[in-house]
């Protein structure tokens, strides 16, 4: 698999996606104000009750626009509007489709982060991805220190000073997007396996917690935008990539009356 393209293409009419390609979508969560309406309608209950639980109204806004926005990614490719979607939840978090969607097929995941989200969809394969924003306000040296492997450590050191804001991030948005693709969150430790720091380079991926062996996953980086580190990780060989670029656009898709 190579590296994603940085060029964010406006999506084809109709979907497709084989078992040998992986799709990355990049949204803008910055949105007015009677799309965000919009798209709050075609959240479920629950995530209602969770949008209204954040405490600053720009959290509430980018939650509702990245939910929002999944729901109408998702219902692409199913066919059905956004507001059919139904998810159901791993016991570490992870959503899936409910059983009742008859889609086991489609796999996706989502992150979001000051003001960009990216969502990952494959098919009949585990995917995750993750997005970061590049701080300088931030202890590289201390959380390197304690979720990096020893060789990322060394690998970070070794880097000149300029190079080590960027290169941090990059491996912290591998390790995400590889545990994220696992779906066992914080539980399995991120200190427990080694990915490559190399900027905008296929990413290796090995080490004792690596589950099955290191050949059976498709590591690789993103680039979501200036001051902004993304990875995605693929289960099995993919073959092919596409950057898609989401915009709002409600029309009918819906295969149901």
């Amino acid at each position: 698999m190579t590296a994603p393209s940085s060029v964010w293409l406006p999506p084809p009419e109709r979907l497709t996606l084989d078992a040998g390609t992986v799709h990355v979508w990049r949204a803008s969560l910055g949105m007015d104000a009677s799309t965000l309406e919009a798209l709050r309608t075609t959240l479920s209950p629950d995530e209602h009750q969770r949008a209204d639980r954040f405490h600053f109204q720009r959290d509430r806004s980018e939650y509702i626009a990245a939910r929002g926005a999944l729901r109408e990614i998702v219902g692409r490719y199913l066919e059905v509007r956004a507001e059919r979607v139904r998810f159901a939840y791993s016991s570490y978090g992870k959503p899936t489709l409910s059983a009742d969607m008859g889609a086991g097929w489609l796999h996706f995941n989502v992150s979001h982060a000051r003001g960009i989200a990216l969502f990952a969809v494959a098919n009949e394969r585990q995917v995750g991805v993750d997005i970061e924003c590049i701080r300088e306000d931030i202890e590289t040296g201390e959380i390197a220190a304690r979720f990096f492997s020893r060789d990322e450590q060394s690998a970070l050191d070794r880097l000149p000073s300029h190079r080590r804001l960027e290169a941090f991030f990059d491996c912290w948005t591998r390790k995400e997007a590889y545990i994220k693709a696992l779906g066992e969150g914080l539980s399995h430790p991120l200190e427990s396996f080694t990915v490559s720091l190399a900027a905008g380079e296929a990413c290796s991926l090995r080490g004792t917690g690596v589950q099955d062996a290191p050949a059976l996953w498709s590591l690789e980086p993103l680039a979501p935008g200036p001051g902004y580190a993304g990875a995605l990780a693929v289960e099995g060989v993919v073959s092919a990539s596409r950057c898609l670029q989401w915009g709002w656009e409600r029309a009918p898709r819906d295969r149901a009356s």
